[in-house]
């Protein structure tokens, strides 16, 4: 693992094997609230080739994009509309004014976040500013090789969930697995934190939670927007109509977040995202391609 002047972790190239293995998503099954059909878009697992390429070792902050909106005048989706989707007392909801500069909406201000992921960015707005670093978004394959590295594992460090090792609601509350206790624990954030994200500095949870490539906030704390188009692994499988319907569409977003069980923040979980879609949990990292020879 080499991490550059610039922030970034160097990956060699490799054959690298993606998806989750059937016995894990048996096993998925019996340990939480959702069917095995509801990961079964993680089968099978398949071997990819892959260049080397370089990965922001964070996802992207509020001030890093503070720099690429003062630069450039650049205005996400969300301002632009006047809106952004945040969670409200019980489901999601249009909240005016809420952005990235205004995550829970015009009340929240992040000049005391400017180290925290940038969120309410959707797929157009991660691309601006990928191609204004002089960076891309990294494909599907290769946002999961760099969480799991050589050998599949469930989460970044292993396959024993470390709730000091991610941010997610487990982390926050250890509601446990179901939907009551979920709203429990969201009525609790709400109570203290109305529609601000509950998010954190990056890099700032035990370093223990990085991946084996040394990359990190890879499990929770924000979704994370990938280059690729969501495709099913093998269209003749039988999986849900929604990913049926999805495959072409939408596009591919890894990681979970801070609103999610620890099962959803998995090196393999894969999410179908409208790419028109943003929120106060959705945010991004770059990569790019490694010169030759690097």
């Amino acid at each position: 693992m080499t991490v550059t002047t610039t922030g970034m972790v160097h990956i060699a190239a490799a054959q690298v094997v993606i998806g989750a293995p059937d016995q894990h998503l048996d096993e998925l099954a019996c340990a939480q609230h959702y069917g095995r059909s509801w990961f079964e878009d993680e089968a099978p697992q398949h071997t990819v080739r892959l260049d080397a390429f370089l990965i922001d070792r964070y996802p992207v902050t509020n001030a890093q994009f503070a720099t690429f909106t003062a630069a450039t005048g650049y205005r996400t989706a969300a301002e632009r509309r006047g809106f952004g989707l945040v969670y409200g007392e019980t489901y999601w909801l249009p909240q005016p004014g809420a952005c990235w500069r205004h995550p829970g909406g015009p009340h929240d201000v992040i000049d005391d976040r400017m180290d925290h992921p940038v969120v309410h960015v959707d797929h157009a707005d991660a691309t601006a500013y990928a191609h204004w670093a002089g960076k891309r978004l990294p494909t599907e394959a290769e946002w999961e090789y760099a969480a799991h590295g050589t050998t599949w594992r469930s989460w970044p460090w292993g396959n024993t969930w470390e709730p000091d090792n991610a941010l997610t609601c487990d982390s926050i509350h250890a509601p446990g697995a179901d939907f009551p206790q979920w709203r429990a624990w969201w009525a609790r954030h709400f109570a203290r934190q109305g529609t601000v994200p509950g998010t954190s500095p990056v890099g700032t949870r035990s370093p223990a939670g990085d991946s084996p490539f040394g990359v990190g906030d890879m499990a929770g704390h924000v979704g994370e927007w990938t280059a690729d188009r969501y495709e099913l692994y093998d269209p003749q499988r039988a999986y849900e109509p929604i990913y049926h319907a999805a495959a072409h569409r939408y596009r591919a977003m890894r990681g979970g977040g801070w609103m999610h069980f620890r099962h959803q923040t998995r090196t393999t979980e894969r999410f179908t995202t409208d790419p028109a879609y943003s929120n106060h949990a959705i945010g991004f990292r770059c990569a790019s391609t490694a010169l030759t020879g690097s």
